[in-house]
C-alpha cells in the first residue's frame, strides 16, 4: 500500500494473502511484487513447499500471526486462493475461517472448483456456518460454469439462512491464469493428446496450445487466457440483481492481459444493458458501485462514503455517453481502453477529461481496512 502511495490514478486497497504468506512462511520468499522477483525465485514460488506441503501446527500459527499483522496494517480481509495451494489442509483453511470470524473481517475465496462446484460450495459453506465469517466467492462464472443457476442457488439459500456470502462475476466466456500455477498440475500427463490442451490461449501470439507447447510456456512462465465457457451463462449472470461486477484482472507491465481488466465495466454498459438489453442501466451501475462499497463498509468504514451520489461523499465519479459506450480490449489486445468515457473523477480530481488521460495527476488514497 506504501508502494502506490503518491502513484495511484484510482483508490486502492488489498487483502492479505494466503498463497503469498504460505510462500513466505514455508520457502522464505517475499511475494509483494511478484514482477520484481528474479526467475529463480518465480519458479520456486510455483513449485515448492508454499504451494504442495502441508503446514505444520507451527509453521499454521506463524500465518495466522502474518495474517492478523496484515489486518493490523489496514488489510481488508484474507484471501484464499485454495486452487493455487493444494498443499493446504482443510484444518489449516477452517482456521483461517477462524481468524477472519474473530477479527470480524471477510474472507475473499477462490474455491477449490477443480473438484467440482458442488464440492467446492460445500466446503465453503461448512466453514462459514460453523465459524459465521463474512465470505465473497470470486468469479462465480469461472468457478460455477454450466452450473451457475444451481451454484447461485446454493449461494442464496445460504443467505437466507442468515450467512454473510455474497459473490460477483465478470462478463467474459474465457478466464486467465499463469500457466506455471498448480491449477494446470493436472495437464502435466505425457499421454494426453494436444486436443486436451485447445482450450488455453497464448495471448503473445493467439494460438491455441499443443501438449508440447503447453510444456514449453509453462516452463517459460506466463498468462494463459482459458476458453470454454457458455455466452447464455454470462449473460444470465450479468442479469442477476445479487451478482456483484468485478473485473478480475490482472495486470502485468511486461506483458499481455486478459480484456476483463480494460473492458469488465463497460462491457457491461455497452453489450449487455444497451445492445442485449439483459440488464438495465440503473441496476447495472448498482451491482458496480453501491454493492460493492456496502460488501466493503463493515471493513473500512471509508466505503460508506463511496457508492453514492450525494452531497458531501466523495467524488469518484465517472462520466459517459450511455448511446455509445462500449469495450474495445480483446484476448490479444487486452489492454486496449473502452469508447465512451468522458471524464472520471477520483476525490474530485480530474483523470480523464474530455476523454484524455490527465498527466502528472495521482489522487487515488489508501482505502484501509479496520480490525475490531
Amino acid at each position: 500500500m506504501r508502494s502506490r502511495q503518491g502513484h495511484a490514478l484510482i483508490n486502492y486497497g488489498a487483502t492479505v494473502g494466503h498463497w503469498n504468506s504460505r510462500v513466505k512462511i514455508l520457502d522464505d520468499v517475499d511475494v509483494t511484487h511478484m514482477l520484481s522477483l528474479t526467475k529463480e525465485d518465480r519458479a520456486r514460488i510455483f513449485q515448492d513447499k508454499g504451494v504442495y506441503e502441508e503446514a505444520s501446527t507451527e509453521q499454521i500459527a506463524a500465518l495466522l500471526a502474518m495474517f492478523k499483522q496484515g489486518l493490523a496494517e489496514g488489510a481488508l480481509g484474507i484471501g484464499l486462493g485454495l486452487d493455487y495451494t493444494p498443499g493446504a489442509s482443510h484444518q489449516e483453511i477452517l482456521s483461517v475461517f477462524k481468524l477472519a470470524a474473530e477479527q470480524e473481517t471477510i474472507i475473499f475465496i477462490h474455491m477449490r472448483h477443480s473438484e467440482g462446484i458442488f464440492r467446492a460450495l460445500q466446503e465453503v459453506f461448512s466453514n462459514v456456518v460453523v465459524t459465521n465469517a463474512a465470505t465473497h466467492i470470486v468469479h462465480l462464472n469461472s468457478s460455477s460454469g454450466d452450473y451457475a443457476s444451481q451454484a447461485l442457488e446454493m449461494i442464496r439459500s445460504a443467505r437466507e439462512q442468515g450467512l454473510d456470502i455474497t459473490t460477483e462475476a465478470y462478463p467474459y466466456t474465457a478466464g486467465a491464469s499463469l500457466i506455471e500455477s498448480a491449477i494446470f498440475d493436472h495437464l502435466e500427463s505425457n499421454e494426453m493428446s494436444d486436443e486436451a490442451f485447445r482450450f488455453m490461449e497464448w495471448p503473445k501470439t493467439g494460438e491455441r496450445l499443443t501438449a508440447s507447447t503447453f510444456r514449453k510456456y509453462r516452463d517459460q512462465g506466463g498468462l494463459v487466457i482459458i476458453h470454454g465457457r457458455k455466452e447464455s451463462v454470462s449473460e444470465w449472470l450479468v442479469a442477476q440483481p445479487d451478482v456483484l461486477v468485478a473485473s478480475d484482472g490482472i495486470s502485468f507491465a511486461s506483458g499481455p492481459a486478459h480484456p476483463r481488466g480494460a473492458g469488465t465495466f463497460s462491457r457491461i454498459l455497452g453489450y449487455y444493458s444497451r445492445e442485449r438489453g439483459v440488464i438495465t442501466l440503473m441496476d447495472a451501475l448498482k451491482k458496480m458501485t453501491l454493492l460493492p462499497a456496502q460488501r466493503l463498509e463493515s471493513v473500512a468504514p471509508q466505503m460508506k462514503n463511496k457508492g453514492r451520489m450525494q452531497a458531501g461523499f466523495d467524488a469518484d465519479i465517472t462520466i459517459f455517453d450511455p448511446a455509445s459506450i462500449i469495450d474495445r480490449a480483446t484476448y490479444r489486445q487486452g489492454g486496449l481502453t473502452s469508447l465512451g468515457v468522458i471524464h472520471v473523477l477520483v476525490n474530485g480530481k480530474f483523470v480523464i477529461r474530455n476523454t484524455a488521460l490527465v498527466e502528472g495527476v495521482f489522487p487515488g488514497q489508501a482505502v484501509v481496512g479496520v480490525t475490531k
